[in-house]
């Protein structure tokens, strides 16, 4: 039989090296050998710590232990290397300072159990710098600096990190759906967290995925290269994550209260915006229409331009070739440059692409837009295209969702139009059907390009 004192000093041993084992001695009635989940999660959170990738993201759904395991991972990196500085971010101000409270905690632990193995027992020379009482931030023994919990509207002065742990930023639905606040979030990482990294720092986003704009899916599109981990709670076999965790009963009775798009976010780890954009697909075309000899069989090359209102939006021109009653997409300019540029590279592409009309709603200073392109054609020595301008007066999210089966259906773009018009294509793709859209340029002047082929209500030309 081995001696307890042995087994207690290899048990000890093993944590300080592998973190699977260090959550089980912290935690031995959450973390068991019986929830593979978790360990397959601590084993890969060790791995990319050890490893030379900067990003790893986690998306799980609630209740599975994702704070729980950030605030052991943030204690044993301090344990393994006092002198690390992490900064951890949180939905709030009252989350943080939770959060926080318990990464400092769990370190200061005392043992009132002889048989309990705490944080001192497997690192003894890791602790809490004397006077250093605030939750929210506070050093270790020997540093200046050392942790510092913040939120979306907080701050991170004259803090530097090595690791930034973000957890679950997103509580809400409502907030998934707007995109705006998705924009403010990721400028908060950016501007505050992000820009108090050192060298060799390391990032781990850690939350459910509630929309593809959400930190985790900028993160993953800004880093290229970042670690994805991804744990839905029903998985595709029909089985559980962790029946001990969530059953299926209680699974089904619980997103049977939800929405389909809250529930596939929530516990399926899908974005909230899949389920609710509005356009679904878009017709592609490799080629367009030709006759027997190759030659282009539009009846009509025309263009349709939504100008920018205000500095925030973007102008969007699209020229399109008309061929049996539908619209075949020749070039789209997408832009929020000022109209000095604008209005001359406009000309310039009508010139291109021998645009027979130039369609421009004159809604807040378009009139002027398009007097100054037709100026700009003149000088170019073109006088085959016609440029009307309008005044829309019908409502736009209203027009926006009635033509967009026609657009789906009857709008044909170039098979590489994603890689072509990256911005266009984004706003096409996340326009939600309910919720804030940050931009709505692009299904509006599309939106135009339909009412070209379907109806002239609501349009008045000047």
């Amino acid at each position: 039989m081995v001696d307890p004192r042995i087994r207690r000093a290899a048990r000890i041993e093993l944590a300080r090296r592998d973190f699977w084992s260090f959550c089980k001695l912290m935690a031995p009635d959450f973390y068991r050998e019986d929830r593979p989940y978790l360990k397959t999660l601590c084993r890969r959170l060790q791995a990319f710590c050890e490893s030379d990738r900067k990003v790893l993201v986690v998306n799980m759904p609630p209740r599975h232990g994702k704070s729980r395991t950030a605030v052991l991972l943030s204690q044993w990196l301090f344990g393994r290397d006092p002198s690390e500085q992490i900064m951890t971010g949180s939905y709030n101000e009252t989350l943080s300072t939770t959060f926080a409270r318990a990464v400092r905690d769990g370190i200061v632990e005392e043992r009132f159990d002889p048989n309990r193995i705490v944080f001192s027992d497997i690192f003894p020379q890791t602790r809490i710098k004397y006077g250093e009482a605030a939750a929210g931030k506070w050093a270790l023994e020997g540093q200046y600096a050392s942790y510092l919990a913040t939120s979306p509207g907080g701050t991170a002065t004259g803090f530097g990190a090595r690791k930034l742990i973000l957890d679950d930023l997103i509580k809400k639905a409502e907030e998934a759906f707007n995109e705006g606040a998705l924009d403010k979030q990721w400028q908060w990482f950016t501007d505050t967290m992000l820009s108090r990294t050192e060298t060799g720092y390391k990032i781990v986003i850690i939350m459910t995925r509630w929309a593809t704009g959400d930190l985790a899916g900028r993160a993953l599109e800004h880093w290229q290269d970042a670690e994805l981990i991804t744990m839905k709670a029903l998985q595709d076999d029909g089985t559980m994550l962790c029946d001990a965790v969530l059953t299926r009963e209680d699974y089904e009775d619980k997103v049977r209260t939800m929405s389909e798009e809250i529930a596939s976010a929530n516990y399926q780890q899908q974005p909230i915006d899949l389920k609710g954009r509005l356009y679904s697909s878009f017709k592609t075309y490799t080629d367009i229409p030709r006759d027997e000899h190759g030659n282009p069989l539009f009846t009509h090359i025309r263009s349709y331009t939504d100008t920018a209102d205000t500095g925030a939006d973007y102008l969007c021109s699209i020229i399109y070739g008309e061929y049996a009653h539908e619209a075949y997409v020749l070039d789209i300019y997408y832009t929020k440059d000022p109209m000095e540029v604008t209005e001359p590279e406009t000309a310039r592409r009508l010139l291109a692409h021998g645009v027979n009309l130039a369609k421009i709603e004159s809604n807040n200073g378009g009139r002027g837009f398009a007097r100054n392109v037709q100026e700009q054609l003149r000088r170019l020595g073109s006088n085959r295209c016609r440029v009307e301008w309008f005044h829309q007066s019908e409502n736009k999210v209203a027009r926006i969702l009635t033509n967009s089966t026609w657009v789906q259906d009857h709008i044909y773009y170039p098979a590489n139009w994603r890689d072509r018009w990256p911005e266009y294509a984004k706003a096409m793709l996340h326009y939600q059907k309910e919720g804030k859209n940050a931009h709505d340029d692009a299904p509006d002047a599309t939106t135009g390009v339909a009412e070209q082929f379907t109806r002239k209500g609501g349009v008045s030309v000047w």
